[in-house]
């Protein structure tokens, strides 16, 4: 990236790398990143720091005032993302304010997501994490919803088991539904991304 007139964004999917975890429910920042690298025209590959897979590029349609981005996907496991994070944003000088999380949200139903600036973290490691090593919670967050498990299963089996069969038929409209949210977020600001995809 050598235009340094335009400011920098990154954008990091959260989920646990490797294969046994790549269908998961809380993968689903994998999954929506994965779609944004498509749109990208590349693939990931290692950053220089070794705790990240990254794709820098542009969003928005070429010849427009595109956005400069950094699409990162920690290889870090989700309790430990805040670590490769901040290593990115301290590299490639992005503030807290021009990060986006892209993540799994029980408290929002399946197939709904909100975007928000800053908040809690409401019991998501990778959230807990990314505060931390960032020293605020000030950072965007695209929450894509999984809704809460059903009957009595405990939260962590959840969210670290695959999305049923139902859902699968509708998740990769999800997937594009979050991925044209973090587009609009990072070109056209919070306020008219949650007008569009707030649900």
């Amino acid at each position: 990236m050598t235009d340094t007139a335009t400011p920098v964004w990154l954008v990091v999917g959260l989920g646990n790398p490797g294969p046994s975890y790549a269908g998961h429910r809380h993968n689903i920042g994998y999954m929506v990143a994965d779609e944004l690298a498509r749109r990208m025209g590349s693939g990931f590959r290692a950053h220089k720091s070794g705790r990240a897979d990254v794709v820098e590029g542009r969003f928005g349609a070429p010849g427009s005032d595109q956005a400069r981005v950094v699409l990162a996907r920690p290889r870090s496991y989700m309790n430990e993302v805040g670590g490769p994070v901040k290593a990115l944003a301290t590299f490639y000088k992005v503030p807290p304010e021009r990060v986006v999380a892209i993540h799994d949200e029980l408290d929002i139903p399946f197939d709904t997501m909100r975007a928000k600036l800053g908040g809690g973290d409401n019991g998501h490691n990778g959230l807990k994490s990314m505060r931390s090593s960032l020293g605020t919670g000030d950072f965007h967050r695209v929450r894509v919803g999984i809704g809460r498990p059903p009957g009595r299963q405990e939260v962590a089996d959840f969210v670290l088991s695959n999305y049923s069969a139902a859902e699968r038929k509708v998740l990769p409209f999800q997937v594009d539904t979050a991925a044209d949210a973090v587009e609009c977020l990072v070109l056209e600001g919070l306020e008219r991304t949650q007008q569009k995809f707030n649900s």
